[in-house]
């Protein structure tokens, strides 16, 4: 710890030139404070991207259907084909021991209808999208008013169906009951068992789930008599199953009870979730990386301004480094001195930026948080206690390296060159 004299010298160097010092300072406090705010920045995009997606179920994968791109056993390329209820079923037998969630998909308004929702003297036009109870397992909606789909219902073809907040909002008075009404939809009625929100605002697999109408899947492909046809299926795998395994048994099988060439690459489509959660988690590295080199790099700028002003305050106190070699003080003390004033300037600008820097971040995220917006992927930008304290571990390293250089330069100089000095 220094002496009182020693903590006043360094004060007196410091305060020397008070505009020197101070712009001195501020390289080095807008370098940490750039470093602070784009650290609390990338986790606040981390964070916003996270909130979109953590509520899939990331070991996931949707499949569909396409034209063939190769002949196989008599059939042409080009050939169209459906996935079945017996597919589904032999899926879900096959895979048994692998498969978490898995549901059957139904698109309905294959035909484009406008207008294809009634409810008394109120329309709208709607998606309207078959699903079993497992699909809001696997991309959950929040639910608002009574149910999701059960199994029952997709076994008893029931008529029953979930809507969207907004198709609320357009069929029903603020003060009507909704759960128990009717609707029609395409012609047919249906009675609401469940209203729900969207989780996320900005990834949604098939459209925004406030603007969508979930039907039982059996009972949507009765409805549309697509017979024994399913349009898609969705499963997630157990925890200690890779989906990308899963997926191409899968895709294999259903080409197998197709007559689909194993080597077709087109014939079956699929949308691997966890694919797209990685491309995510890789986006955030970078920018977390990106974020660390861009600050560091205007630290270092900060540093090397201390660095040089520290060689002219050396190089202004030649002499006086001289009579303090003359009258005895060792390198060491000369050593000493010049960093600790190059660390005292650096760590007192450094710690200023911290902590303007963790306001500023404070102030953004209250404003964030009393004004949401669902196109900004950014949440809660914050920095936690850890990264303050490697903030301050770069400050005294910054304050050190500035130091360093001047100090050498102060212990090249002789006592007897330095008082012949003018």
């Amino acid at each position: 710890m220094f002496d009182l004299d020693t903590w006043q010298e360094i004060w007196l160097t410091i305060t020397r030139n008070k505009s020197r010092s101070l712009l001195t300072a501020f390289g080095v406090f807008w370098g940490i404070f750039m470093l602070v705010v784009m650290i609390g920045f990338g986790i606040g995009i981390r964070h916003g991207i996270m909130d979109s997606i953590e509520h899939f179920e990331s070991n996931s994968a949707f499949f569909f259907t396409d034209a063939t791109s190769e002949p196989y056993k008599g059939f042409q390329r080009g050939r169209t084909w459906n996935i079945t209820m017996s597919d589904y079923d032999a899926i879900k037998c096959h895979y048994a021991d692998k498969i978490k969630y898995m549901s059957g998909i139904i698109f309905g308004n294959r035909g484009g209808s406008t207008n294809n929702v009634v409810r008394l003297d109120k329309f709208g036009s709607f998606s309207i999208m078959g699903f079993s109870p497992d699909y809001n397992r696997i991309n959950p909606s929040r639910i608002l008013e009574g149910r999701f789909i059960n199994d029952i219902d997709v076994r008893e073809y029931r008529k029953v169906c979930v809507i969207g907040k907004r198709v609320v909002n357009d069929l029903y008075a603020p003060d009507e009951e909704v759960i128990g009404s009717l609707i029609r939809i395409n012609g047919i009625y249906y009675t609401v068992v469940g209203v729900c929100e969207a989780i996320s605002k900005n990834v949604n697999v098939f459209g925004d789930p406030e603007e969508m109408i979930n039907l039982p899947f059996t009972t949507l492909q009765q409805a549309q008599n697509e017979g024994n046809k399913i349009h898609g299926i969705a499963l997630a795998a157990k925890p200690s199953i890779d989906i990308a395994d899963l997926e191409e048994d899968v895709k294999l099988l259903l080409k197998k009870r197709n007559s689909i060439s194993p080597t077709d690459p087109k014939a079956v489509g699929s949308f691997n979730v966890k694919k797209i959660f990685d491309v995510f988690q890789a986006l955030i590295i970078g920018i977390n990386a990106l974020i660390w080199i861009v600050g560091l790099g205007t630290l270092l700028a900060g540093v090397v301004g201390v660095s040089n002003i520290m060689l002219v305050t050396v190089r202004e106190r030649t002499q006086e480094i001289g009579v303090r070699r003359a009258l005895g003080a060792s390198p060491f003390t000369i050593l000493k001195q010049v960093m600790s004033e190059s660390l005292v300037l650096t760590f007192l600008a450094g710690i200023f930026g911290v902590v303007l820097g963790v306001g500023f971040l404070a102030v953004v995220s209250q404003i964030l948080a009393a004004n949401p917006s669902d196109s900004m992927p950014l949440s809660n930008p914050q920095i936690s206690f850890g990264t303050a304290i490697v903030a301050l571990i770069v400050i005294i390293v910054a304050g050190l390296i500035a130091g360093w250089l001047p100090s050498k330069r102060a212990l090249q100089i002789k006592a007897i060159d330095a008082l012949r000095d003018e």
